[in-house]
C-alpha cells in the first residue's frame, strides 16, 4: 500500500526519494530485511549491471532472493516478488572481477511487474508499510518475542550474548521485529516467509512460531550433546582414575589388582587349573589388558581371548562307567543288529577297566545314510556316561575351521574343535565327526589335513589351535567319525582310523527295528498311545519291500509316520461323527490298511525268470540301498566285429566285458567255443533297466557267462547267480558287499550263488538265516563256473524242445 509521499521512512529517507522503478538485485542463500546493514558479493553479470545502474542513479535497489539457490542464471519467475528496498551505502571493485557493495536495508517492498530492461532485472516496486494493529495486542507480543529471543540467544552457541544488549536498545516495533528475524539461524524459505507477511501482527506471530521451533530443536540438540560429553567424560575419568591407580601400584610395588574386574578375571584364571605354560600366558594377557585403555580395539580383543582360555576345560572330568554289561545293555537298548561294531566297543570298555587310559582308539562308522552311525556314537556316550558333542564336517572346506583363526584377524575365533571341547565341558568327551568324507578342499586350505593332527594319537595331546596358540591335549577324547563312502575318505585319515562297515539292515533286522523302536516312538509322536494301534508283521513286511528301498531305517521310519497320521485323521473323524469320547479299541495295521493309506506300491520285488534262455544269466551287484539282481543278456549277430554294451553301464563294467570277451577268444579251444567266434559276428550285451546307472568291480564272471551262452547256444540255469572280478588269465577275483549280495539272491528265488574262492573266508560272518537254503559254491577260476552254470544236457535239451513249441 502507498503512504502520502511526504512519509518519513527514517532520519534522512523519505517516501520521495524512492524511485518507483527499480533496479532488482537476486540474492543467493540471503535475505536481507528492512535496517540492516549488509555486504553483498556480485558475481555475474546481469547483477553487476544492476549495481552499476543504482549506484549512477538513485543508489536504491531492490533486494529479493532466489526461489533456488544452485540457478546460476535465474528468470523472474525463479525470484520471489517479495523483498527489501535498500540504499547503496558503498561500492568496491575487487581485483577479480567482483563487486562488494554494503546496503542498508530501508523498507519492505513488493514487485508489481518487470520492465522491458533486458540488461538487468528492473521492475516497478510498490513499498509496503505495515498495517495499524492493536497496541496491546502487539505489546504482549512482542513482550513474548523478546522472552524467546533471550532464550534463543542463550542456548545458541552461534549468536554472541551482545545480541540481547542490542535488542534491548531498540525502541521501535518493527526494528525489534527485523532484528530477530535478521538473527534467527533459519533457511531461506522461513525467513522468507516474514516478509511476505504486510501486518506486524502476523510478522510477529511467524516470527514467535519459528523461536519455538528454533528453541525446541536447539534443546534436544543440547540434551544429546550433554549425554555425550558425559559419556565422555565417565569415559576418560575413569581412564584418568585407572592409570593413576596404575602409578600408585608401581610406586608402592603392590602387584593386587585393584579394580574388581581384573581381579574377578584373576580369579577364574586360578579356578580354572591351566596348564603352566597356558597359565603364565594367561596371566601375561592380563597383565597386557590392564595396560590397555578400556576403549581400545585391543583391550575387546585381550577380554574374548582370556574368556576362551577359561572357559574351555583343562581339568573337568567324567566319571566312566566301565560296566561292560551295563554298555552291552545300553547299546542293545538303542540299536538292533550292528553285531559288530557293538562288539568293538565292548573290547574298548574291556580294555579301559585294565588300562584306564587308552590312545589311538579312533573308530569310523562307515556306512550308508540311515544305518545309525550317528546315534550309535550317542549310545557309546550314553553307555560310558560321557558329555556327547558332534561336529558336522559336511562341506567343511576352510583350514580355519578346524585349527581355529590367527587373533590377527578381524572377528578370529577358535576352530570347531575347541568350540565343541567348551560345549563339552569337559577334557574326555565323546566327540563325533560326523560325515568326514564330505570334507573339501580350496584354496583356503585343506582340511583334511588340519585334522590328521586330530585324529593321530601320537599328536593330539599337543594340539596347537591357531586362536588359543597353546597347546591343548586331546589325547582323552574319544573320537569317533562316520562316512557314507570309505573311498571318499583320504587316504592318510584312514590310515589313522579303524574302518567299522556297516553295511546296511537286512530285512528281518528292519523289521524288528521298525517293533522295537520305530513303531513305538512314532506311536508316541502321534499321541496315539491310547488307541492300541498295533501293525502286523505282514504290514511292516510290504511297507519294506514295496514302499521303502535303502540300507537304512530313514524312509521306513517316514512311511510309518505317514501310516499313523492317516490312522489319527480316521480316529479324529469318527470321533467327531459319534460326538463323544471313542472306546478304547484295538487298531490292527494290516497290509490292506498299508496298501490303502499308502497307495499303489512304489518298488516291486525282482524275481529270477524260471526258464532257462540263452545268453541269460543273472548277476549280483552291491547297490547303496542293498544287494539285487543283476540280469545280463548277451547277443550275438550277423554285423561288424565289435562288442556293443548298453544299459547305462559305467567304465568299470565297460572294462570288464572286453576283459571277458579277450579271455574267451583266447581261450576259445580249451572251452570248446567255434574259432574266430567274433569274425563277422557282432556281440551285444545289454543290463535291463537302462535308466538306471550301473557301474562295479563285481560283474566280470557274469559277463563272461553271457557272451559265452550266446556263442555256444547254452542256456543258462535260471537258479543260479554268481559275482566277482575277472582278469584275462581267466582268474576270479575277491569281491565286496557279500552279504547284501547273498540276501538278495535269497529274496529273488536263487537257490545257487557262485562266489570267488578268496570269499570262502568271509561266509564265517553271514549270518546262519541267510545261508540258510543257499548252496554257495566258491570258485577261482572262469572256466570253473562253467559246469555250475550250464545244466545238463537233458536240461538244455528239455529247454530246447519248449522254445520250439
Amino acid at each position: 500500500m502507498n503512504k502520502p509521499s511526504t512519509k518519513l521512512l527514517n532520519d534522512v529517507v523519505t517516501l520521495d526519494e524512492i524511485p518507483r522503478t527499480l533496479a532488482v538485485l537476486p540474492l543467493r542463500d540471503t535475505v536481507i530485511f528492512p535496517y540492516m546493514i549488509f555486504p553483498v558479493l556480485v558475481g555475474r553479470e546481469q547483477s553487476i549491471r544492476a549495481a552499476n545502474y543504482a549506484l549512477d542513479t538513485s543508489k536504491y535497489i531492490f533486494l529479493t532472493a532466489q526461489k533456488k539457490s544452485n540457478i546460476e542464471e535465474p528468470t523472474t519467475d525463479d525470484i520471489f516478488r517479495e523483498g527489501t528496498i535498500a540504499k547503496i551505502i558503498q561500492i568496491l571493485k575487487l581485483p577479480n572481477g567482483l563487486l562488494k557493495i554494503l546496503v542498508d536495508g530501508i523498507i519492505q517492498g513488493r514487485i508489481i511487474h518487470f520492465t522491458d530492461q533486458k540488461s538487468f532485472f528492473e521492475a516497478e516496486v510498490e513499498v509496503i508499510f505495515p498495517k495499524e494493529d492493536d497496541q496491546r495486542e502487539l505489546n504482549a507480543l512482542i513482550r513474548q518475542m523478546s522472552n524467546l529471543f533471550k532464550e534463543y540467544v542463550k542456548i545458541n552457541k552461534s549468536i554472541p550474548p551482545e545480541a540481547i544488549n542490542a535488542f534491548e536498545n531498540i525502541e521501535e516495533a518493527d526494528r525489534k521485529l527485523f532484528y530477530v528475524a535478521a538473527n534467527i539461524t533459519q533457511t531461506i524459505e522461513i525467513k522468507q516467509s516474514i516478509l511476505q507477511k504486510f501486518s506486524l501482527k502476523e510478522q510477529l506471530y511467524e516470527v514467535i512460531k519459528i523461536l519455538h521451533s528454533e528453541i525446541d530443536i536447539l534443546k534436544v540438540e543440547k540434551e544429546i550433546e550433554s549425554k555425550v560429553q558425559e559419556n565422555i567424560a565417565k569415559t576418560q575419568r575413569k581412564f584418568i582414575i585407572q592409570e593413576q591407580i596404575r602409578i600408585l601400584q608401581e610406586e608402592l610395588g603392590e602387584e593386587d589388582e585393584v579394580s574388581p574386574e581384573f581381579v574377578k578375571l584373576k580369579e577364574k584364571i586360578q579356578k580354572a587349573k591351566m596348564p603352566p605354560e597356558v597359565n603364565e600366558k594367561a596371566l601375561e594377557e592380563l597383565n597386557k589388558l590392564k595396560k590397555t585403555p578400556p576403549s581400545s580395539p585391543e583391550a575387546t580383543v585381550i577380554r574374548n581371548y582370556l574368556d576362551w582360555l577359561i572357559e574351555v576345560p583343562w581339568y573337568q572330568k567324567t566319571k566312566d562307567n566301565l560296566d561292560i554289561n551295563n554298555v552291552r545293555k545300553i547299546l542293545d537298548e538303542d540299536h538292533y543288529g550292528l553285531e559288530k561294531p557293538k562288539e568293538r566297543i565292548v573290547e574298548h570298555i574291556a580294555v579301559l577297566n585294565l588300562v584306564k587310559n587308552m590312545r589311538g582308539q579312533i573308530l569310523c562308522f562307515v556306512g550308508p545314510p540311515g544305518v545309525g552311525k550317528t546315534s550309535l556314537g550317542r549310545s557309546i556316550a550314553r553307555a560310558l556316561g560321557r558329555n556327547f558333542v558332534r561336529i558336522s564336517l559336511g562341506g567343511v572346506r576352510d583350514e580355519a575351521e578346524i585349527r581355529g583363526h590367527r587373533r590377527t584377524y578381524i572377528g578370529s575365533m577358535p576352530g570347531k574343535i575347541i568350540q565343541s571341547m567348551k560345549r563339552a565341558k569337559t577334557i574326555n568327551p565323546v566327540m563325533l565327526l560326523d560325515e568326514i568324507d564330505k570334507m573339501s578342499m580350496d584354496f583356503r586350505g585343506d582340511p583334511s589335513s588340519a585334522m590328521l593332527e586330530v585324529l593321530d594319537p601320537e599328536q593330539n595331546h599337543t594340539f596347537n589351535d591357531h586362536y588359543l596358540d597353546v597347546d591343548y591335549d586331546l589325547s582323552q577324547v574319544m573320537f569317533i567319525t562316520t562316512a557314507n563312502v570309505r573311498y571318499n575318505i583320504p587316504l592318510p585319515l584312514q590310515d589313522r582310523m579303524e574302518i567299522i562297515e556297516l553295511p546296511g539292515y537286512l530285512e528281518h533286522e528292519k523289521l524288528q527295528i521298525a517293533k522295537r523302536h520305530i513303531i513305538p516312538k512314532q506311536i508316541k509322536a502321534h499321541g496315539l498311545e491310547k488307541f492300541n494301534v498295533e501293525f502286523t508283521d505282514e504290514s511292516i513286511i510290504k511297507i519294506i519291500n514295496e514302499y521303502t528301498r535303502e540300507a537304512g531305517v530313514r524312509n521306513l521310519e517316514r512311511e510309518i509316520a505317514s501310516v499313523l497320521r492317516k490312522t489319527a485323521r480316521e480316529i479324529v473323524l469318527m470321533k467327531s461323527k459319534n460326538g463323544k469320547k471313542l472306546p478304547q479299541k484295538r487298531y490292527n495295521i494290516t497290509p490292506d490298511k498299508i496298501e490303502k493309506f499308502l497307495g499303489v506300491a512304489k518298488f516291486r520285488t525282482k524275481k529270477a525268470e524260471k526258464e532257462m534262455r540263452v545268453g541269460s544269466v543273472i548277476g549280483l551287484a552291491w547297490t547303496n540301498v542293498g544287494g539285487e539282481i543283476l540280469q545280463v543278456d548277451a547277443t550275438i549277430m550277423e554285423g561288424t566285429e565289435k562288442l556293443t554294451l548298453t544299459g547305462q553301464i559305467g567304465d568299470v563294467m565297460k572294462e570288464s566285458a572286453m576283459a571277458a570277451l579277450s579271455y574267451l577268444r583266447s581261450n576259445a579251444k580249451e572251452l570248446k567255443l567255434p574259432n574266430n567266434f567274433t569274425k563277422g559276428k557282432e556281440i551285444h550285451i545289454h543290463l535291463p533297466e537302462g535308466a538306471i546307472p550301473k557301474d562295479g568291480p563285481s560283474a566280470g564272471i557274469t559277463l563272461a557267462m553271457a557272451i559265452y551262452s550266446a556263442v555256444s547256444n547254452k542256456p543258462a540255469r535260471s537258479d543260479i547267480a554268481m559275482t566277482g572280478e575277472i582278469t584275462l588269465r581267466g582268474k576270479v577275483l575277491p569281491i565286496g558287499g557279500l552279504n547284501e549280495k547273498l540276501l538278495a539272491a535269497k529274496r529273488t528265488g536263487i537257490k545257487t550263488v557262485l562266489i570267488p574262492k578268496e570269499n570262502e573266508k568271509d561266509l564265517a560272518e553271514i549270518k546262519e538265516e541267510i545261508k540258510q537254503g543257499l548252496k554257495i559254491i566258491p570258485i577261482s577260476l572262469i572256466k570253473e563256473a562253467i559246469p555250475h552254470v550250464f545244466g545238463t544236457t537233458k536240461q538244455r535239451k528239455k529247454t530246447k524242445k519248449r522254445t520250439n513249441n
